[in-house]
This record gives structure tokens, C-alpha cells and sequence, in this order.
């Protein structure tokens, strides 16, 4: 035993080839060891010079590279001033190491170095990302790239490329910015449907019908972003690569929220892998990129000429391109940008219902375990769906959702060898794909599919270009049938108004976690009530993603779930490594931060290396209060709105100056009982006399706001005095950056004086008002509009 024991000591000490794994126990596994440090710099990636994150002094952080079967070591050096984290997106390893600061990972304080190690049993494409608040938004994100114990795929060289959104704004003005409803961005980046293009169009209808359901429009996506990038640049040159030779690209989405669309110059490329794993081969000269998902092409750079490889964001504001090789460019197909009036007033003729409550009356119940039809499953709105493939269903008769899948046409469910375990699963070769290693690829198998197949409605297509039946493993996927299922429903909601994304109406912040059993499949339904695309990531899992392929279902660690669209993804629980509480979320960062996340529960003992840091640390972050103002100084009113607010909770002070007229201010406290409706108490203050500012008469006010359909904000209240006092408001934009506006208020004084009748009949008062508002930046506007009581004006509007 003692010989033995030397003998691993000395070669430990001559190759460096062994490593020892939290239990303590020595595996011959080879180590591989990177180190990467992340800093505040300052960075231009948009023509402007701001504050970054970078990682080894670069934006995007270096690839780190590893090969299937070896033990990683990988050290985090926090340079910046502020605490950060890494999570290993896709990697299968221990929940210590996931990277999710609070809930399984310490944070990595300023100036400290924190070490992560665990084994690498999978090969394929994946990234690293800071999983801090908004870091990511901010630069902290790199690839890794994993290869197979044994190259089973032709090609000649590689290339990573990494996809990404930048901002000159801090990420956390962003998200004040769309908490407070700001339209500016849409304006910016030309996606705005204002009402004279609604009509124009014929489609005042379709409006009417979106408004009457509380939506403004077929909005797409959320943030303006001045450049998009591909490896940290707009445009980047790849001329080390010469004619003839096989690239092999590897696609990583590291934007905060920007999907993509993904075209090519020259030949037709093959997609080879998604999310790290192998699929069928297929050719495909357009792929849709959801946030946080990961695609391998194989590309033959031309002989005359160079390849052109281009993103184009999914609302069409803005393109990044690389390209491969020398001389001519070969132009990648154009992207046309979205058609959001004709995707309104086709859902409109569908009467799909919008608008689901993203904050539901009862804080903390959450039925997401209940497969119940809350808001109504959207594809019984599909009649005449059928999918290209063996499984044909009829979501019409599909109330309820109460599927058996394991009966479904070509699902047989049973448990292959190579799917039983994740951790035991060879990525690399996935049984059955013998690819000869010759330069025609013909031992590949390829299916050839230039445009995307899928669900042909009656009707209409208005989605079918997202789902994933391109995608094939090329091994069957299924689990034994024999095997429970767990059916949950999660109804994807969100409020833009408020900028609250949620789960069956709950955000994570008043969410119990999702109790995972690991002898059993569980399997989620995502019913998506919103017009925004959801890329929905489950940490330390791969799972199924059904669609037409059946058995052949592709492996996935992130599901793209379009608008008013369902999708069906299952696991089986039984990796080891899966012990413990995982995150689970919208990639979307601000969505995230929104609170459309949870965590998933093995319901196992929380590492006790964890115990100093609250898991409640990283859910709060989801709940934070955020404050903003509105400054209006005009030649007959001065007002002064600020409020700050969470989920719940809501404090509002304002002031109001007439000139020579009437002073009037306010403070009040609002709890959010659902998404439309709140109540609300405060003091209100007033000048008793016209004309004079000597007297004030102080009012303690209750009452009720509350946001109609067709989006009018209605306050109704009732003072001390027992004066009740209505108002209603609506704000209109008809031009880009032009909108309307229009208050009314009505008030009735009863007569009543510390609860005792006066002698004199009641008195009513009216106020109205009407304007229109010119946007000249995300801040500043200029307002013109007419008071009955102070007559017309004009002046600035402040936002800060």
C-alpha cells in the first residue's frame, strides 16, 4: 500500500496528471489549469468611451479551452471594486461550482481569487458568463470550447465566435429606464408602431383589440443598442483562413437580450451541434439564435472570394458581421426587419388572448404545479395546426394540457443506455453517428433544409419559423416508460408596463422553490402569455426539447419559447451531480431581473459551505427598488412627480404650481394588489384661497388606481372630508416621438366638515387638461398643453 502510494505521488510530480475531487479521492484525470482576472476598464465598443468588465483584459474574455475526460482548475481573480461571480453555462458539475452567487456559490469579493474544479465529462461549445446583477450587459462573458476524446467530425480548423449586445448606458439605467415605461427606445432604433402607422396600415382594429387587452403593440424586443458584436467588434476579418479548408464555427450567443438571426455568404453551411451537442447534420443557410444558446457550422471557406457571416437582431435594428477568408465578399442573405403591425393584426384576427397578469392577487401561491388551463393554452387558437412528422397533435382537444407523451406517435420512451445518466453520456460520439472523416462528408448523413419546416397554420405562419424540428439527435432520447412523470405548468407572463416578468403570475421573489424528484421525468410546459421571446435556461440539466423528431428529440440547455407559443422540455433527474438547488430562468438579463425565474429543488442539504451566505441574497435581487422623476416646467404650470418603487410596493410624492393660481402637493404609499390594481393612502396639501399661498388645508386621502382596458389610468378616492374625487388619463403616441395626453378629474364636496353636515348644498369642481408631447432624447421633451385652470403653456419635460 505504501509502494502504491508513492507511485501516484511520483507521478503527480513528473506529468501533473492527477487530481483530487471534493470527497477526497485521487482520479487519474489529467489538469488542465486557467486562470482569468476581471477588471474595470474603460472600453469603446460604440463610439463612445465607458466604464466595462473585462476578463484578461478583453471583451469578450479568452476561450478556455479543455478536452473531454480532463479535471478543470480554473481561478477567478476580482479585480473590480464590487463583488462578481462566474457560472459555466451548460457544464455538468457539481452544484458548489454552478457559479450562482448565494444560492450554491459563495461571491467573489473584491480583491479576492476564487477556485473552481470539477471534472470535464462533456466536449462541445459552451461559455462563462457573470451571473452579478447586470455584469454580463457590462463584459463579463467568454467561450469554452471542450473537445471529444476522439474527433469524429471532418473539418480542418475552428473558429469561436461570440455574439453579443453592447450599451454605452449602465446596465442599471437601462432597467430604470424600463421600469419607468420609457418609449425612447423603441423610438430610437425605429421599431415604434405610433398610431399614424397603425392606420395608415388598416389596422386600427387590431390595435383597438391589443389595447382593449392592456398592450400597446407586438412588441419584440426590449433595449436600443448603438452596436451589436461579433468576438468584441462590429466587423472583424478572418484572412488566415485559406480557400478550400473546413472551418468548423462555433456560435455562442453572449448577449444580454438580443436573439439573432444567423446568415451566411458563399455555400450553404452545416449545422453540426446545438448547445454543445451533436445533432443530425443539416444544412441551413438561416438559424435563429436565442439568447445564451450555442451552434455549430461547418463552413468550406470559397475559392474566390470571402465568406460573409452575419447576426441581424431579431427586431431588425442592427447587424454585425465576420468575414472568413480573401478577396471578393460574398454577401450574406439580408434579414427583412419584422413586420410588428402585420404580426398585430394577424393575432388579432386569431383573438389570442394577451395580457396575462404577471402579479397575481395572492403574493406567494404559486400553481405552477397544477396543469390547469389558467389563461387558456394559446395553440387551441391554432386550429388546422399540423407538424411536419410523425407526431400530430390536436392541441384544440388539448384542454387542460394533460398530455401522455409516452403514447404519443414514435415516442416509444425507452430508456436508452447512453441517456440514462448525463454524467455517463459520451457528447462526443452519441452512439450511432459514425461520420467518416472524409472531405465530402458523406459519412455524415445529411438532411438538407434551407427553410425552416414546422407548423403551418391556418392562415398564417406567424411563428413556425422558431421552433427547433431542425434539430435531431442522433440517438434516441427517450426515458423508460416505466418511469413517473411529473407534469408542471409554467405560463410564461409580463408586465411592460411596470417592466415585471413572472411565472404563472408569480415572480421568483414570492416563489417557493420547484421540488425535483430524481427518480422521476419531470416534464414543463411553457405557455408563453407575452409578445417577447423567452430563452429558458436550466442550470447543471440537459433535457429534451420535444418537437417533431420524437425518440430523436434533441438534448438542450436552453429553450427558446416564442411569443403566445408553447414549448415541451423534460429531464430525468438522476445525475449525480444534480443534488442540491438550481437556477432556473429568462436568459433575457432584464427579464431575469424582472423576476421570470425560479429555483429548482432536489430538496437535498444545502452545502454547510454555503451557511454565511443567505440564498434570500440573490432573490432579492429580482425585488430591488428602483427610483425615477419627471420634471415639468412650462410658462403657466410647474410639476414635480418622483416615485420609487418594487414588485409591491410604491411611493409617489408630487408637487403641482400653477402660476398666480394654485399650489398643490401630495405623498402617498401604493401596495400593488395585482398587475392593474392598487390601493393606496397619503396626505395631500393644498393652498385653502386662490390667489393666496398664507393658508394650506391638509387632507388625509385613501383610494384606489387602477389601469383599464384600453390602458387608461383611472384614481378614485375619497378624503378626510369625505370628498369623493375621480380621474382618469391616457397618453396616445400618434407620430414617432409625438404623443398626446389627456387628464380629467372630477371631485363633489358633500358638504362635510369633521364628519358634521355644513349648512350649504355640495359643490363640485371639474379639472381637465390635454397636450401633446415631443420626445427630444431618453430624458428630455418638450410639452405643450392647456389646464382649464392655468390655460395654455409650454415648456420642457425632464426625466431623470
Amino acid at each position: 500500500m505504501k509502494t502504491k502510494i508513492i507511485l501516484l505521488f511520483l507521478i503527480g510530480l513528473t506529468t501533473g496528471v492527477y487530481a483530487q475531487d471534493t470527497q477526497g479521492n485521487i482520479d487519474n484525470l489529467p489538469v488542465r489549469e486557467h486562470t482569468i482576472t476581471l477588471r474595470e476598464a474603460t472600453v469603446n465598443k460604440a463610439g463612445k468611451d465607458v466604464v466595462g468588465m473585462t476578463v484578461n483584459g478583453t471583451i469578450p474574455g479568452p476561450t478556455l479551452e479543455f478536452t473531454e475526460g480532463e479535471y478543470a482548475i480554473i481561478y477567478v481573480k476580482n479585480e473590480m471594486s464590487v463583488e462578481t461571480s462566474v457560472h459555466w453555462h451548460g457544464l455538468l458539475l457539481p452544484n458548489f461550482y454552478d457559479g450562482v452567487p448565494y444560492l450554491n456559490t459563495p461571491p467573489i469579493e473584491p480583491g479576492h481569487t476564487q477556485k473552481y474544479e470539477f471534472p470535464i465529462k462533456q466536449s462541445g461549445t459552451y461559455w462563462y458568463h457573470s451571473h452579478t446583477m447586470l455584469q454580463e450587459q457590462s463584459g463579463v462573458y467568454g467561450s469554452i470550447v471542450i473537445q471529444p476524446k476522439e474527433k469524429v467530425l471532418d473539418y480542418d480548423k475552428e473558429l469561436v465566435l461570440v455574439l453579443s449586445d453592447w450599451t454605452n448606458e449602465k446596465p442599471m439605467n437601462v432597467l430604470r429606464n424600463l421600469k419607468r415605461g420609457n418609449e425612447w427606445y423603441s423610438i430610437k432604433k425605429g421599431t415604434a408602431t405610433p398610431l399614424n402607422q397603425v392606420i395608415a396600415r388598416g389596422a386600427f382594429g387590431a390595435q383597438l383589440n391589443f389595447w382593449r387587452q392592456r398592450m400597446e403593440g407586438a412588441d419584440i424586443a426590449d433595449v436600443y443598442y448603438p452596436a451589436f458584436l461579433i468576438n468584441g467588434e462590429e466587423s472583424i476579418d478572418y484572412p488566415e483562413f485559406k480557400a478550400g479548408e473546413k472551418i468548423r464555427l462555433r456560435m455562442i450567443n453572449g448577449g444580454a437580450s438580443t436573439s439573432f438571426w444567423m446568415t451566411f455568404g458563399g455555400e450553404i453551411p452545416v449545422l453540426v451541434s446545438s448547445d454543445g451537442l451533436d445533432v443530425v447534420p443539416v444544412e441551413r443557410n438561416k438559424t435563429f439564435i436565442g439568447v445564451a444558446e450555442t451552434y455549430d457550422f461547418i463552413v468550406t471557406v470559397p475559392k474566390e472570394g470571402k465568406m460573409e457571416f452575419r447576426i441581424t437582431a431579431q427586431d431588425g435594428s442592427g447587424t454585425a458581421s465576420a468575414f472568413i477568408g480573401n478577396g471578393t465578399i460574398l454577401p450574406a442573405m439580408d434579414v427583412a426587419r419584422p413586420d410588428k403591425i402585420g404580426m398585430m393584426q394577424k393575432m388579432a384576427k386569431m383573438d389570442m388572448k394577451m395580457g396575462a397578469h404577471a402579479l397575481k392577487f395572492q403574493p406567494g401561491k404559486d400553481e405552477r404545479f397544477e396543469m390547469k388551463e389558467e389563461y387558456g393554452m394559446q395553440m387551441d387558437k391554432m386550429e388546422g395546426m399540423k407538424m411536419d412528422g410523425e407526431m400530430k397533435m390536436d392541441h384544440s382537444k388539448m384542454k387542460g394540457m394533460k398530455m401522455d407523451h409516452s403514447k404519443m406517435s414514435g415516442m416509444d420512451m425507452n430508456k436508452p443506455k447512453d441517456t440514462t445518466e448525463m454524467g455517463k453520456m459520451d457528447h462526443s460520439n452519441m452512439a450511432g453517428m459514425d461520420m467518416k472523416k472524409d472531405k465530402t462528408m458523406s459519412g455524415m448523413n445529411m438532411k438538407k433544409e434551407n427553410s425552416m419546416p414546422g407548423m403551418k397554420m391556418e392562415g398564417m405562419d406567424l411563428f413556425a419559423e422558431y421552433n427547433y424540428d431542425y434539430l435531431k439527435s442522433p440517438s434516441k432520447t427517450t426515458y423508460d416508460k416505466d418511469v413517473p412523470v411529473k407534469e408542471i405548468l409554467l405560463n410564461l407572463t409580463g408586465n411592460m408596463n411596470r417592466y415585471i416578468w413572472s411565472m404563472n403570475g408569480v415572480p421568483l421573489s414570492e416563489a417557493d422553490n420547484i421540488k425535483i424528484n430524481n427518480k422521476e421525468v419531470t416534464r414543463i410546459t411553457f405557455n408563453n402569455l407575452t409578445m417577447m421571446h423567452h430563452p429558458m435556461h436550466l442550470h447543471g440539466h440537459f433535457f429534451r426539447v420535444l418537437n417533431e423528431n420524437g425518440e430523436y428529440s434533441p438534448l438542450k440547455h436552453t429553450v427558446n419559447v416564442p411569443p403566445m407559443e408553447e414549448m415541451t422540455i423534460e429531464f430525468y433527474g438522476n445525475n449525480g451531480d444534480e443534488a442540491g438547488d438550481w437556477f432556473f430562468h429568462c436568459h433575457i438579463l432584464y427579464h431575469m431581473m424582472g423576476g421570470m425565474a425560479r429555483v429548482v429543488s432536489y430538496d437535498t442539504p444545502r452545502d454547510p459551505r454555503m451557511d454565511e451566505f443567505p440564498a434570500s441574497k440573490i432573490i432579492e435581487e429580482t425585488n430591488k427598488w428602483y427610483s425615477w422623476g419627471l420634471v415639468d416646467a412650462a410658462s403657466h404650470t410647474t410639476g414635480f412627480n418622483l416615485m420609487t418603487s418594487n414588485i409591491r410596493n410604491q411611493f409617489n410624492a408630487s408637487f403641482e404650481y400653477g402660476w398666480n393660481e394654485n399650489l398643490e402637493g401630495e405623498f402617498t404609499y401604493e401596495r400593488y394588489l395585482h398587475d392593474y390594481l392598487r390601493v393606496f393612502g397619503g396626505v395631500n396639501i393644498e393652498n385653502s384661497t386662490r390667489d393666496s399661498l398664507n393658508e394650506f388645508s391638509t387632507t388625509a386621502v385613501v383610494g384606489v388606481r387602477y389601469l383599464t382596458p384600453y390602458l387608461f389610468n383611472l384614481d378614485v378616492r375619497v378624503d378626510n372630508k369625505l370628498r369623493p374625487r375621480i380621474g382618469v388619463g391616457r397618453s396616445i403616441m400618434i407620430f414617432p416621438k409625438l404623443s398626446v395626453f389627456g387628464y380629467y378629474e372630477y371631485q363633489i364636496d358633500l358638504g362635510f366638515v369633521d364628519d358634521l353636515p355644513m349648512n350649504k348644498d355640495f359643490t363640485s369642481e371639474t379639472v381637465w387638461s390635454a397636450g401633446a408631447e415631443y420626445m427630444l432624447s431618453r430624458n428630455f421633451s418638450l410639452m405643450a398643453s392647456y389646464d382649464n385652470r392655468f390655460g395654455a403653456g409650454g415648456g420642457l419635460s425632464v426625466r431623470f
